[in-house]
C-alpha cells in the first residue's frame, strides 16, 4: 500500500527523497529540476494507455458488486494486474502500453474493492480472503467456466492478494504468478511505522495537478508520465463539493446546522463543519481510501506470504527494487531455484510505475521463456542472471 510502499523502501537508497509531508522534499525537487524547466502535471486519461474499460458485475448474497477493469489486447494469455493498497488499476497504465508492444497478451487491470472506481456493498472488508475471492469472481464473471490462460501479477498489497488467490486455486486456468516488490519479512517489519507515515501525508489537495505534483516530488511515483494517469485513481473530489472553483461549494449538513443556530443554539459542531467546508473549498481533492482504517487487515495480507508463494505449483517471478528485501525463506527458495528473480535497481517501491519498460521486459522474457506467449515487434529476450 502507498504508506507501506514508502516504509518498506526507506532503508534502501541513501539518496531517496524525504517522506512526503516532511518539509524539504518539494524544494529539493525544484532544485533538481534546474532553471527554466517547467513540467506538466496535468492529468492524462486512461484511454491513452488502455483500449477499453468495463464494469464487471458480480452477484453475491446482498446483491451486486461492480468491479472496474481496464483492458488491452485481443490474443494470448491474460495478464491480470492487481495494484498496491491506496493505488488503482491505473497504476498499470504505462506498463500496459509497454508489455503489449513486446508480447502477444491481453491485459485486465482490476480496481480492487475499496479502490478506484469499483463499487461494492462492503468496501471496508479488505481481508486477503475476501479480495482473493473477488479476483476469482471477476474472472468467472468475465470468462465463465472456460477462462483463458491467466498470469497473476501483483504489486505490494496486490502481490499478496495474487499469492492468496493462487494458493486458494481461485483461478482454474492460472499459468504463472508474479510479485512485484513485496516480501513478507520486510512488509511485516514496516507495519509498525505505517500509521506514522499516513499521518505525515497531505490529507487534501487543491487540484489533480497538485496531487500529481506531490506524488512525483515526494518520491511516491518517480515517473511523471505514470503519475499523470495513475494519481487520478488515488484521489477523489471531497464529498459535498459542487464545483472545485465555484464560490457555492457546500458541505452537506451545513444548512441544517445554520437553521439550528438561528433558533439561538450556538453550535461548536456548526463551526467545525464550516471550517471543514472552507478546507474542502480550498483543497477539493482527498484520498479515495482511508488507509489508516484498514490496519486490522495488514497482518493478514503479509503473514505467511513467503511460504504461500513458494508453495504455488506454477512458474513464479519475483521483481524487486533491491536484493536486500529478500527474507530467509525466499533466499533459500531462490537458491533452490523455486522461482525466478530479477532486481531492478534505482527504482522506488512502485517499480512498475518508475520503470515500466524494464518491468515489461522482465515479464515478457518470463512469458516467452515458459512459452506462455509469442514475442512481437522484434522483441529480443534478455534473460536475467538470477
Amino acid at each position: 500500500m502507498s504508506a507501506l510502499e514508502k516504509s518498506m523502501h526507506l532503508s534502501r537508497l541513501p539518496s531517496r527523497p524525504p517522506l512526503p509531508g516532511s518539509g524539504g522534499s518539494q524544494s529539493g525537487a525544484k532544485m533538481r529540476m534546474g532553471p527554466g524547466r517547467k513540467r506538466d502535471f496535468s492529468p492524462v486519461p486512461w484511454s491513452q494507455y488502455f483500449e477499453s474499460m468495463e464494469d464487471v458485475e458480480v452477484e453475491n448474497e446482498t446483491g451486486k458488486d461492480t468491479f472496474r477493469v481496464y483492458k488491452s489486447g485481443s490474443e494470448g494469455p491474460v495478464l491480470l494486474l492487481l495494484h498496491g493498497g491506496g493505488h488503482s488499476a491505473l497504476s498499470w497504465a504505462v506498463f500496459t502500453a509497454a508489455i503489449i508492444s513486446r508480447v502477444q497478451c491481453r491485459i485486465v487491470a482490476l480496481d480492487l474493492r475499496g479502490h478506484g472506481e469499483t463499487k461494492v456493498k462492503n468496501s471496508e472488508d479488505l481481508s486477503a480472503e475476501t479480495m482473493a475471492k473477488d479476483v476469482g469472481n471477476v474472472v468467472e464473471a468475465m470468462y465463465g467456466d472456460l477462462p483463458p490462460p491467466i498470469m497473476l501479477i501483483g504489486h505490494s498489497m496486490g502481490g499478496a492478494i495474487a499469492v492468496h488467490t493462487a494458493s486458494s486455486s481461485l483461478v482454474p486456468s492460472l499459468l504463472g504468478l508474479c510479485m512485484i516488490d513485496v516480501v513478507e519479512g520486510t512488509a511485516m517489519d514496516a507495519l509498525n511505522s505505517m500509521q506514522n507515515f499516513l499521518r505525515g501525508r497531505p490529507k487534501t489537495f487543491k487540484s489533480l495537478e497538485n496531487a500529481i505534483e506531490w506524488s512525483v516530488k515526494s518520491g511516491q511515483i518517480r515517473n511523471l508520465e505514470s503519475a499523470r494517469v495513475s494519481m487520478v485513481g488515488q484521489v477523489k473530489q471531497c464529498e459535498g463539493i459542487i464545483s472545485p472553483e465555484g464560490s457555492k461549494s457546500i458541505v452537506e449538513g451545513i444548512i441544517e446546522e445554520e437553521e439550528e443556530d438561528e433558533e439561538g443554539s450556538e453550535s461548536v459542531n456548526k463551526r467545525k463543519k464550516e471550517d471543514d467546508m472552507e478546507t474542502k473549498k480550498d483543497h477539493p481533492y482527498t484520498w479515495r481510501i482511508e488507509l489508516a482504517k484498514t490496519e486490522k487487515y495488514w497482518d493478514g495480507w503479509f503473514r505467511g506470504l513467503s511460504n504461500l508463494f513458494l508453495s504455488c505449483p506454477i512458474p513464479k517471478l519475483l521483481l524487486l527494487a533491491g536484493v536486500d528485501r529478500l527474507d530467509k525463506d525466499l533466499t533459500i527458495g531462490q537458491m533452490q531455484g523455486k522461482f525466478q528473480m530479477q532486481v531492478l535497481p534505482q527504482c522506488g517501491h512502485a517499480v512498475h510505475e518508475d520503470a515500466p519498460d524494464k518491468v515489461a521486459e522482465a515479464v515478457a522474457t518470463f512469458l516467452i521463456r515458459h512459452r506462455f506467449a509469442e514475442p512481437i515487434g522484434g522483441f529480443q529476450c534478455v534473460f536475467p542472471g538470477c
